[in-house]
């Protein structure tokens, strides 16, 4: 079963109650230090989980560089929550929206039908997801990396400007005790 970014206004993933917030700017330069402001907040057993913060990075990234167009004068809100056993975060951005959600989720349903056949030739064809807005630098690899990661879901409002994401942390990690 390949998983999906969904798309629905009212999934738990996009409730924001009870998280903490932030409101940022659209400044490309100053995304590192956007992320430590929520990655500090995270319990000590998930900070040494250094992917959680690659992962919030990636979110935010997309939200100023493809949401806003890295335009100053737009704002990225974040709303974040921690527990040892989860993570949530909800970001929204000023722009149109990621209208692609089902062209993205067949191709990477081909790329995942590629990977478990092991056709490595065919597999070629779907290295990188790149739509006509897309620059050299872009290819699709934050969003395969957020769905492998998210184990909770990825889900987009109806509008495709906000993305809601959770992940869950099992119970027992090496030199963490969880009541």
């Amino acid at each position: 079963m390949v998983k999906k970014i969904q798309q629905d206004d009212k999934h738990k993933l996009l409730a924001r109650n009870g998280m903490l917030n932030k409101d940022f700017p659209s400044d490309y330069r100053q995304i590192r230090y956007f992320t430590l402001m929520i990655a500090q907040k995270a319990p000590p057993g998930i900070k040494e989980v250094n992917l959680l913060e690659q992962q919030i990075s990636e979110l935010i990234k997309n939200a100023v560089k493809h949401g806003n167009k890295s335009n100053p004068n737009k704002r990225i809100k974040v709303w974040y929550s921690f527990t040892p056993l989860n993570a949530r975060l909800i970001i929204e951005d000023e722009g149109e929206g990621f209208k692609k959600i089902d062209d993205w989720n067949h191709f990477n349903e081909q790329r995942q039908i590629c990977l478990s056949d092991e056709d490595f030739e065919k597999l070629a064809y779907y290295v990188s997801y790149r739509t006509s807005e897309s620059d050299d630098n872009d290819g699709g690899n934050a969003l395969f990396a957020a769905m492998e990661y998210w184990n909770e879901g990825v889900v987009f409002n109806r509008k495709g400007n906000t993305v809601g994401v959770g992940k869950r942390f099992p119970k027992k990690r090496p030199g963490i005790e969880i009541a």
